[in-house]
């Protein structure tokens, strides 16, 4: 009989935007699975603040590194030659509002922040996976990768490139490196606040008709928690998940239309 087998003992865990939200969820969920963690984000107080909690869920070893995705030059030398097997690819999305009034500045800078910083970090940390013969990136997205959301027009092409590199990449990695991503729903994070401030500023609505009319597009009838997502990322990180690979989960509580 073949065990399931969720341990990470012995493995490293790179975990972008680890000072909040489902980041901050993911990190400890990897830490209570065995794994060592390299938590990154820009904040150093926060991450700092973290570290003693990673230590507690079960992290053989937890430390912070302090790079911004925008400066791609700081963020490569930072992880250049870091040993990790896991790669947790989570950047806050790009301000709301309607693609036809974004500027090129706006594009670019989306582009650089997600696109490109996941491609650093990943060649930062892919010659260690190939040496350990183990590797697991998962891509933190939106659901705006199946359906495009209404006003949020740089977020929906820049989450709809990030799959596109995903997929481009589950065809080049070798066997035992895998790259999926996670699709999160509505959850309960400071990202999603920002964006329930913006169309209450923008429609006129309260913000709390605005989180109503969310939660009633949401089957199981509640936002998501973080520490959902992190376990779907533990799964996807483990052994057990090895045979999947280059695919889009979905955890949404049901909203999604698309089959």
């Amino acid at each position: 009989m073949t065990v399931v087998n969720l341990d990470l003992s012995g493995k490293t865990a790179l975990v972008a935007g680890a000072s909040a939200g489902i980041g901050r969820a993911t990190a400890l969920a990897l830490a209570a699975s065995g794994a060592s963690i390299v938590a990154l984000a820009r904040r150093r107080d926060r991450l700092e603040a973290l570290l003693p909690e990673l230590l507690a869920a079960g992290a053989p070893s937890a430390v912070a590194l302090v790079a911004d995705l925008d400066d791609t030059a700081a963020t490569a030398a930072a992880v250049c030659g870091l040993n990790a097997q896991i790669l947790i690819n989570n950047t806050g999305g790009p301000p709301g509002g309607k693609l036809t009034e974004a500027s090129a500045q706006d594009l670019a800078v989306a582009f650089r922040r997600h696109v490109i910083g996941a491609q650093t970090l990943m060649q930062g940390v892919l010659p260690s996976m190939q040496a350990a013969g183990y590797g697991r990136i998962i891509n933190v997205l939106s659901t705006s990768v199946r359906e495009p959301i209404p006003n949020l027009g740089v977020s929906n092409t820049i989450r709809g490139a990030m799959a596109s590199w995903a997929k481009s990449l589950s065809k080049e990695l070798g066997p035992g490196i895998t790259i999926n991503n996670v699709l999160p729903g509505f959850t309960d994070t400071e990202r999603l606040s920002s964006l329930q401030a913006g169309v209450a500023n923008r429609t006129g609505l309260s913000e709390s008709a605005v989180m109503a009319g969310w939660v009633a597009r949401v089957p199981e009838g509640r936002l998501g928690r973080p520490e959902e997502l992190a376990a779907t990322i533990a799964f996807l990180v483990s052994p057990a998940g090895a045979y999947i690979r280059g695919q889009s989960l979905a955890v949404d509580g049901g909203r999604l239309n698309t089959i």
